[in-house]
Formats: structure tokens, C-alpha cells, sequence
């Protein structure tokens, strides 16, 4: 009994290790020790005198661009921009973090109106596994969407990846038009955040003129 909970403790003390549970065949739970999280770019090194691996390996991460690899383990993700989409209007183009107008809004939409979101978004260092992101809308203190998307699993490279959400329709009529706050949030599987940030928006009954 003590060489086992003696074993546990060097598994508890390794700290970059990853450690699973396993069962053996008596039902006794035992800690595996999977090793630490390597650097993409040293795991691409390791092994490439052998060809058979190398062309396994290529075909699981895909194109990868040695370029965008770093020496740390940890995945890079940078939110470019946003960029609103409504038929028969120009695409609105938001850098992010989000400038705000003399009026404090990031963006106004016109009520009833189609409209899609595109983020436009680069992977460095590592791979990113299950990016995805959120968006939660409040108005008057009231929660009125929370939204969450599932973006996906992405190779490092240098040229940003493009994503656009389905076509949505804002709400209609003078109750829904107004000032509203927003907190928009990505993340990936692990829970490393990339990027949260608040903002706020219009609804108007017509869309904004140029600016003067």
C-alpha cells in the first residue's frame, strides 16, 4: 500500500505531465503518466529520418506551416477583425479590439434586417484543438442571446483563417431597437481564452448614413 501511494505521489509531483486514470484488471485505478506537451515544431523534428512516420504525420496535421511553429507547446490564436455581412449593403469591417463611435457603439444594425458575422482569425506555435467561440447579448440588464459556436481544430499557418456565421435577422419593431451590450469571448478546449472582450451596439429603424 505505501509503494502505491508513494508511486502516486512522483505521478502527482511530475507537473508538466499529463496523467490519466486506468483500471487494471482487478478494478484498482492506477495513474498513467502520458508524458508533458511538446512543442509542435520539436515533435516534427524527432522523428523525421523516418519516412514512414514523417508521411503519417503529414497527413494528420495537414499543411502545416513550419514558418508559424514556435518552441513553446502552447497555440497562438489572434482575432483579426469582424466583418458585418447584410445583403445590399458594404461589408463593415470591425478591427478588434472594437473602436467605439463618439457614441460609444462598435457597430449599428438596422431592425428586421438579414445579417452574418465573419472572423477572420491566424494559428501560431501549435495546433488548436476545438476553438470555438462565444457571444452573449444583454439589453436593459436582460440576457436576450448566448450564442456558441463550434469553430473547429486548426494547424498553424501564415495565411488567417476565415469563418462566417449562418444568416440571422435582427429583432423588429420599436421594443427591440435601442442601445445593447455584448461580451464577445473565443476559447479552445483547454479553456485558454484568446481573446473576451465587452462592446456595445444599435439597433435603429434605419441603418446609419456615411459618416460626415
Amino acid at each position: 500500500m505505501d509503494d502505491q501511494e508513494n508511486e502516486h505521489e512522483k505521478h502527482a509531483d511530475a507537473g508538466t505531465d499529463i496523467d490519466e486514470e486506468e483500471e487494471d484488471e482487478d478494478g484498482h485505478k492506477r495513474v498513467v503518466v502520458l508524458g508533458p506537451q511538446v512543442p509542435l515544431k520539436e515533435q516534427l523534428e524527432l522523428d523525421k529520418d523516418d519516412e514512414s512516420l514523417r508521411r503519417w504525420k503529414e497527413q494528420l496535421l495537414g499543411q502545416v506551416d513550419t514558418e508559424q511553429l514556435g518552441e513553446t507547446a502552447e497555440p497562438e490564436v489572434k482575432v483579426l477583425n469582424l466583418t458585418i455581412l447584410s445583403p445590399g449593403r458594404p461589408d463593415l469591417v470591425l478591427p478588434i479590439p472594437f473602436e467605439a463611435d463618439d457614441k460609444g457603439y462598435a457597430f449599428t444594425l438596422k431592425d428586421g434586417s438579414l445579417y452574418s458575422f465573419r472572423f477572420s482569425f491566424t494559428v501560431s506555435n501549435n495546433i488548436v484543438s476545438g476553438l470555438k467561440y462565444t457571444n452573449t447579448v444583454w439589453k436593459t440588464g436582460v440576457k436576450v442571446e448566448n450564442q456558441k459556436m463550434m469553430l473547429g481544430t486548426f494547424s498553424p499557418q501564415q495565411e488567417p483563417y476565415v469563418y462566417e456565421g449562418e444568416e440571422e435577422t435582427t429583432p423588429a419593431g420599436i421594443f427591440a431597437r435601442g442601445s445593447y451590450s455584448a461580451k464577445l469571448k473565443f476559447f479552445d478546449d483547454d479553456g485558454k481564452c484568446y481573446l473576451e472582450t465587452s462592446y456595445y451596439f444599435e439597433i435603429r429603424k434605419e441603418w446609419p448614413g456615411p459618416a460626415t
